[in-house]
């Protein structure tokens, strides 16, 4: 072999050897410390490789699985450190308006299964709508993809698709849909949107579901009158779904699911009609329709939602962790049995719109920042 030869044939098996392992992305940085009305925390930024990331989920071993919203679903490392290329065998996903690769959530029996369910947007008759899979991850596969749910009907408008997935105590599946930009669907029975979907594992209907044995009525809906809920959460006391939606021009609704409860709206609504500041619908209040635990006028859009049930902040157990979009702040609500008692907003403009919130298995927190230039981002407490 010749010495050109051998620099050549060097070159490549260090060249296969870089793409075999995991893309590094720069160290984790502290991006700064910030006081809040209990603990004073550490902002530490990940990575800030991640394009418009959506949701994540923790892995039993560390890492984590986080959606991008053009359609990719990623493996990241506790370091920050991401896999080169995007987890494969998902479907074709579809990116319009604020449609595309959404939530993510694991099975609660992923240490036997395996499996992942993600929420995404799909082509079909009549437009795009929400729809679910299941899959197993092997490695940095999903194999024996099955679509476990389709939102219907489909339609042509690229907002409003929900869309959190939530396991409950019993291993039902609830799935969150918007209005689809059509409000006055959340108020239709035959017409999932608008609506809590709630699903068993494998996308069967519960025969327990309030309207399963109702002619005319689409039985996977479990409550309806919602305009975009984009959290969910179980509370840990109870065990009941929590969840929260944008109102319009104002109205953002914290609420409590109850079976076939209808939540309003556009009957009913704290917000007003963009521009023009006009009342929506027959005012605030409706007899049949349930009133929100909490709303916030101006709008703070809402996004990701948890319970903190940690103990490295021990002054936040059992509050509710909200991030705010347009609020760029992560609110935190102190409750007494249903009630909103306080609320603290923190963390405002140090770093984006907050897409994401999560408590991992050791107690840290945390977000996600929805952005070309997504980030990562853990809060710790200094003390």
């Amino acid at each position: 072999m010749t010495k050109r030869s051998f620099f050549t044939l060097t070159l490549l098996v260090a060249l296969v050897a870089s793409l075999l392992q995991p893309a590094r992305s720069e160290a984790a940085v502290t991006l700064k410390t910030s006081k809040t009305q209990a603990h004073m925390v550490k902002l530490v930024i990940l990575t800030d490789r991640l394009d418009f990331p959506w949701s994540l989920a923790f892995l039993p071993d560390g890492r984590m699985l986080v959606t991008e919203r053009p359609g990719r679903l990623r493996i990241v490392h506790p370091d920050g450190s991401m896999q080169r290329e995007p987890v494969k065998g998902l479907p074709p996903i579809v990116e319009i308006g604020q449609g595309g690769l959404m939530d993510v959530a694991l099975h609660p029996r992923f240490a036997q299964n395996q499996l992942v369910y993600l929420s995404y947007a799909a082509r079909g008759e009549g437009g795009v709508g929400t729809e679910v899979l299941r899959g197993r991850l092997n490695e940095d596969r999903l194999e024996n993809v099955q679509v476990i749910f389709r939102m219907q009907p489909k339609s042509r408008s690229g907002v409003h698709f929900g869309s959190r997935l939530a396991f409950d105590r019993e291993g039902h599946l609830f799935v969150t849909l918007g209005d689809r930009g059509a409000k006055d669907r959340a108020q239709t029975l035959d017409d999932d949107a608008g609506s809590i979907i709630r699903i068993n594992d494998d996308g069967s209907i519960p025969s327990d579901n309030p309207f399963a044995k109702r002619d005319g009525v689409r039985p996977e809906i479990y409550a309806y009158g919602n305009r975009n809920v984009q959290g969910a959460a179980l509370h840990p006391g109870t065990g009941e779904l929590w969840i929260h939606e944008h109102g319009p021009q104002g109205g953002d609704e914290l609420n409590i699911v109850r079976a076939g409860a209808n939540y309003g709206w556009p009957v009913i609504s704290y917000g007003v009609n963009y521009g023009v500041g006009t009342r929506i619908g027959e005012g605030t209040q409706k007899t049949g329709m349930e009133q929100p635990v909490h709303v916030w006028v101006p709008s703070i859009a809402p996004s990701g939602m948890a319970f903190y049930t940690g103990d490295k902040f021990s002054k936040w157990k059992d509050n509710l962790l909200v991030g705010a979009l347009r609020g760029r702040a992560l609110v935190r609500l102190v409750l007494e049995g249903d009630r909103v008692v306080s609320e603290e907003r923190m963390l405002s403009n140090d770093l984006g719109r907050i897409r994401d919130v999560r408590v991992s298995p050791d107690g840290s927190i945390y977000l996600l920042i929805d952005s070309d230039h997504g980030l990562l981002v853990r809060v710790e407490p200094t003390e």
